[in-house]
């Protein structure tokens, strides 16, 4: 896939004039459009440049905070024009002309940024109900994604989970963790990120760690962004609970797995979180983990919640042992029914329209 370019939404000729001859001197291509066709778009532009009728529609289409936005007009905004920057996440407002300097500096680390591989897909994982397994299933989507020639980056997203790097057994690695990074937002350079945080076979392991630090979604977006724009697969653990750090997430996911137990009681909290994660995001599936002690089957979960079932797996023996000592070990090519059922989900994932491979 090409390297993606900036994306302009403005109407203004004269402006779209001055863009283009700005992205050509940085090194960037831009596509103009009406509107962002769809979330995929907005999210996987290095840049977007609004003008303000722009930022109002992407606005009331619920397009999810992310790195450099910018608001680009010709003269000077009022406060009615700023309040619409500012609640689609532009970092700043440029002026053209007179700020051409402003918009090249921009542009130049967005194409600085940009790769010449695919991006990484980016997954979130959610559990149906509490203690479902969504953090297990996360890390062992992890560690099959993260292959020698292949690079996977495990993003915690509960600051009240006690830390996904115990779960790793990753919890006395050096490193930075979540609250290292309270003050992250913009652009991110990866290698630098990556070089901070604890690595464990092939998956590199950002944490909530146990500081109960509420993550900020800019934050997020960037970490998830940087990953992704590097061509690292990028898995989210996130919480059941709503939050603005878990729908910026679970809005800009490829794909959203939902994990729950084939009990009847998960399936009817599942049908509750199924609901909230699909008006936020449509490509969302299902994995359901045995034992199913009333006879529910996973199809039939499936068909109950309306979602595609992605991958069923029997009752592994001993995995509680091995999260208690030493954190979850597998290989990519485990045959442990939660690798299986892992890659399975990658199988999907690498069939979606943009996701790498």
């Amino acid at each position: 896939m090409a390297t993606n370019g900036a994306l302009a939404l403005i109407a203004d000729a004269g402006l779209r004039d001055e863009i283009e001859r700005i992205a050509a001197a940085a090194g960037i291509r831009v596509v103009f459009a009406a509107e962002p066709s769809g979330r995929k778009a907005w999210v996987g532009a290095a840049a977007v440049l609004l003008d303000v009728a722009a930022a109002q529609r992407c606005r009331e289409l619920g397009m999810p905070r992310r790195p450099a936005v910018l608001l680009i007009a010709a003269a000077a905004p009022g406060t009615p024009e700023f309040e619409v920057a500012m609640a689609i996440g532009a970092q700043e407002v440029i002026i053209l002309p007179g700020q051409e300097s402003g918009l090249v500096a921009v542009l130049s680390d967005a194409a600085a940024g940009e790769s010449d591989g695919r991006r990484g897909a980016v997954v979130a994982v959610i559990g149906g109900r509490g203690g479902g397994g969504a953090s297990v299933f996360a890390i062992a989507l992890a560690q099959a994604a993260g292959e020698p020639d292949h690079e996977c980056l495990l993003v915690d997203v509960d600051a009240w989970g006690g830390g996904i790097d115990l779960a790793l057994g990753a919890e006395s690695d050096a490193g930075l963790r979540w609250p290292d990074l309270a003050a992250a937002g913009g652009r991110l350079s990866y290698p630098a990120l990556r070089d901070a945080l604890p690595r464990r076979r092939g998956v590199v392991v950002l944490s909530a760690g146990r500081t109960g630090v509420e993550l900020r979604p800019t934050a997020l977006a960037a970490v998830v962004e940087a990953g992704s724009r590097a061509g690292a697969t990028v898995i989210c653990d996130v919480p059941r609970q709503a939050s603005a750090a878990a729908e910026t997430v679970l809005a800009a996911a490829d794909l959203v797995v939902v994990v729950a137990p084939a009990e009847v009681r998960a399936c009817a909290a599942t049908r509750v979180v199924a609901d909230w994660v699909a008006a936020l995001n449509p490509n969302v599936g299902l994995v359901v983990r045995g034992p199913a002690p009333g006879g529910l089957g996973a199809a039939e979960m499936a068909t109950i919640l309306g979602l595609p079932l992605l991958a069923a797996m029997r009752a592994e023996g001993n995995l509680d042992g091995a999260l208690e000592r030493g954190g979850l070990a597998r290989s990519p090519r485990s045959r442990s029914p939660l690798a299986v059922a892992a890659r399975r989900v990658l199988t999907v994932l690498h069939r979606q329209p943009g996701a790498a491979a």
